[in-house]
């Protein structure tokens, strides 16, 4: 049964998130680092965060006849919508908020994404940031939908929207067992609403880094960390969808739910290196041909399960 944190988990949920985030970009740069054949050292692992004084402090970019205020509302949407889906994620047996409607709270929050970034590209009133804006919606049309199945998947196991009863009813056969295409769906989901590795399209270098392109000081620190936010709040989320939550032998729940966590992040963090950039248009035609009716297809199996039992 999930219970409801103490008032300090709201100081304690965003600090691991950030956490974690921070350990991914680490990782992500020492990963960067042997591919480019340089040496893979703490150094390496830091050289992200040494951008974080630098960009405090330097100024903000002005743009003829841009729309400052749309702007600034976009760039503080996306880490801030990060934050606020992991109220509905438990920690163990504890969450900030078990909503009746968890998951569906934590798919608005990743719809919200898509205003933020829009309007982040919006903003500046510059072609390229623009260009980028269109290119996250574009992307966001063809995962949405795939995304929202594999979400519905496990909601229909445990037919209920709670992310507590999700997690109670896997008791004995975590989901991920007999919902593997969910599962990958989803996980492909997180990468793109991350707009990360072969979602990067919207950022990519043929438009001077699209969205980000614009964006200098705190606007593009506040981007930059709400990808990384984003890929460990949708981390976190796939732990009591698919993995069982806090479940495991030995060890408290809240320390299972953290180590299945990084797991999942790691291997997100890994894939984002392997695989290449998917223009948009050829992942609309993936999605709509192929990982919409598989994940239709995986979500009617748990339907069917319910209807038999």
């Amino acid at each position: 049964m999930i219970e409801s944190a103490p008032w300090w988990g709201l100081l304690v949920a965003p600090a691991l998130l950030v956490l974690f985030a921070v350990l991914a970009r680490a990782c992500d740069a020492l990963l960067a680092a042997a591919a480019a054949g340089r040496p893979v050292t703490a150094t390496a692992a830091l050289r992200p965060l040494l951008d974080v004084p630098r960009l405090l402090v330097a100024q903000s970019r002005r743009m003829p006849a841009a729309d400052v205020l749309l702007w600034r509302i976009g760039v503080v949407t996306v880490p801030a919508a990060a934050v606020l889906s992991v109220l509905v994620v438990p920690l163990g047996q504890q969450a900030l908020a078990d909503l009746s409607v968890g998951v569906v709270w934590f798919n608005a929050m990743e719809v919200l994404t898509w205003a933020g970034l829009w309007l982040a590209g919006w903003g500046p009133n510059a072609a390229f940031s623009l260009i980028g804006g269109y290119r996250f919606i574009a992307q966001g049309l063809a995962y949405e939908l795939p995304l929202m199945f594999a979400l519905m998947a496990p909601a229909t196991g445990a037919q209920s929207l709670r992310v507590g009863d999700i997690v109670a009813a896997q008791h004995g056969l975590w989901f991920v067992v007999w919902m593997p295409l969910a599962f990958v769906v989803y996980l492909a989901g997180v990468l793109a609403f991350s707009f990360l590795g072969p979602f990067s399209y919207p950022v990519g270098t043929d438009i001077a880094g699209g969205v980000l392109g614009e964006a200098a000081g705190v606007d593009r620190l506040l981007l930059r960390t709400g990808r990384w936010l984003w890929l460990t709040a949708g981390s976190s989320m796939a732990v009591p969808l698919f993995l069982g939550g806090g479940e495991g032998p030995g060890l408290p729940a809240w320390v299972w739910s953290l180590l299945k966590t990084l797991v999942v992040l790691a291997g997100l963090v890994w894939v984002r290196r392997r695989l290449p950039v998917i223009r948009a248009d050829r992942y609309m035609e993936l999605a709509w041909v192929v990982l919409l009716p598989l994940a239709i297809f995986q979500t009617l199996v748990p339907a069917l399960v319910v209807m038999n039992r």
